[in-house]
């Protein structure tokens, strides 16, 4: 028999019992706790399940029949009917400078989306074998002891794979398994404990990391980027009692140069001698398009004042909601202590095929195969983009095109999305709408196969016709492709 239904009876009240169960029954399917097709007792077993006499159960049923509530056939028994979908409700509306509106306007589904890799690249397949393996693992060991920190295995295959391609040697004791970036960032920001306190935040920067120190009570210090990175002369002049750093020195999102070696010198040193953290978002870790990536900015650390945070969501997939976070060794105690308490790691099963996926080598395979396709989709990409513009540049796995001063990159960028193209716009990532650049971010993961300049002929008759709706004319730095 299904799981029993929810009716309670009140034999006490003037409503007959069974009027009772078609109003409880009809109440279930109008809201949708009953779907079309699900399958309901027997007016037999219903009646059982709920101590009444059949008879009341089958008038019940009747009724529900004759509304159209409810089909009953020898083949399938009782069902729920399949009904005209209601209308849906409206969704709310996204409230202005709100976390919402920010996610929104900064990941579209569609071409040229950031953020995520690219599928094709992806063994799909073989991951899926791996991952049923995985679950019936799971499954069949329900009794072991699931250390919060995450399985052994993956952080293992973590540290070997640290050490090998981001310089980075730490022990699986100093991993904790995250989900994802979000998570690392709030587990760090718990053990660490500077709600009040002042952090240096890199301008432009990502919105949602920005908004996430506010949410945890940060006093968040803007600082600029330029061509060396985060400005650290300019952090020190203006917030030297900060005490805590959240940068991307890998590849700084979203412009895209390293951090120099001077800089990373001088960080490093601030951090030691104030007594400050640094939380390094090494949100692409070794996916450096040209030549070898720069080694992570705690394998430099000699202080204990570096917290690596790395993910999966670029690599594999954001759906994974997999990442680690590496803590310095004296820490590496209070950090355990908080995830058993407050940020266990996600599942065994997501866990222990990324770790066989790792151990075996196929990790290491598709990324060699993930860095080809990404490098021809870059150059396919700034090849149309530059028949059009001068104003294009490499940042990252990104393609950034600068627009004029005021161009409303956002409203350009809602406008594409009905043409299933979602480049981010740039001028979010700034702190102040004063110093915001506008621009466009292409994800070079997620470049059409087929059509690229049909595309970018798309992208820019968008932001011409932005320019006309403003009143202005055309942006003057955009120009026609030269003839063929």
């Amino acid at each position: 028999m299904p799981n029993p239904l929810p009716i309670a009876l009140d034999r006490s009240a003037r409503t007959p019992l069974s009027e009772q169960i078609h109003k409880a029954i009809a109440a279930a399917i109008d809201s949708g706790v009953l779907v079309p097709g699900a399958r309901l007792p027997s007016w037999l077993d219903l009646a059982a399940q709920l101590g009444v006499a059949r008879g009341t159960v089958r008038a019940a049923y009747d009724k529900l029949s004759d509304a159209q509530h409810i089909v009953s056939s020898k083949a399938n028994g009782t069902t729920v009917a399949r009904r005209p979908r209601k209308a849906a409700k409206p969704d709310a509306p996204v409230v202005p400078g709100s976390v919402a509106e920010m996610f929104r306007d900064l990941s579209g589904q569609g071409h040229f989306r950031m953020g995520v890799p690219a599928q094709d690249s992806l063994p799909a397949k073989l991951l899926a074998r791996i991952r049923a393996r995985a679950v019936r693992a799971e499954l069949s060991a329900v009794m072991r002891t699931i250390d919060p920190r995450g399985e052994l295995e993956l952080r293992r295959e973590i540290a070997a794979h640290l050490a090998i391609a981001r310089g980075l040697e730490c022990s699986p004791a100093q991993i904790v398994i995250t989900s994802g970036f979000a998570g690392g960032i709030g587990l760090a920001l718990r053990v660490l404990g500077l709600e009040g306190r002042r952090v240096w935040t890199e301008d432009p920067g990502f919105p949602l990391t920005r908004k996430g120190l506010e949410l945890a009570r940060l006093e968040v210090v803007p600082i600029p980027v330029d061509a060396n990175g985060i400005d650290v002369d300019y952090g020190l002049k203006h917030a030297p009692d900060a005490a805590l750093a959240v940068v991307t020195p890998g590849q700084q999102a979203p412009l895209g140069p390293p951090l120099s070696p001077k800089r990373r010198a001088q960080l490093l040193d601030w951090a030691a001698q104030t007594g400050a953290f640094i939380i390094e978002d090494d949100y692409l870790g070794e996916l450096q398009l040209d030549g070898r990536a720069a080694p992570a900015l705690a394998s430099l650390d000699r202080a204990g004042r570096v917290i690596h945070l790395g993910s999966f969501s670029k690599t594999i997939s954001p759906t994974l909601r997999l990442g680690f976070l590496v803590a310095p060794e004296p820490l590496a105690a209070q950090f355990a202590d908080v995830a058993t308490c407050l940020a266990p790691a996600p599942g065994p099963a997501v866990q222990l095929s990324t770790a066989e996926f790792m151990r075996d080598g196929h990790y290491i395979r598709h990324l060699r195969r993930t860095k080809r396709a990404y490098c021809d989709n870059r150059d396919a990409l700034t090849t149309a983009l530059r028949s059009w513009s001068n104003d294009v540049r490499v940042a990252g796995l990104a393609v950034m095109l600068t627009l004029p001063d005021k161009t409303a990159d956002v409203e350009i960028v809602r406008a594409l999305l009905a043409h299933g193209l979602a480049p981010a716009p740039l001028s979010p990532w700034y702190v102040s709408p004063k110093r915001a650049q506008p621009g466009l971010l292409l994800g070079i993961a997620t470049v059409p196969d087929r059509g690229v300049p049909a595309a970018c002929k798309r992208l820019f008759e968008a932001i011409r016709a932005q320019g006309r709706i403003q009143g202005g004319p055309a942006p003057r730095r955009i120009r026609k492709p030269a003839a063929r």
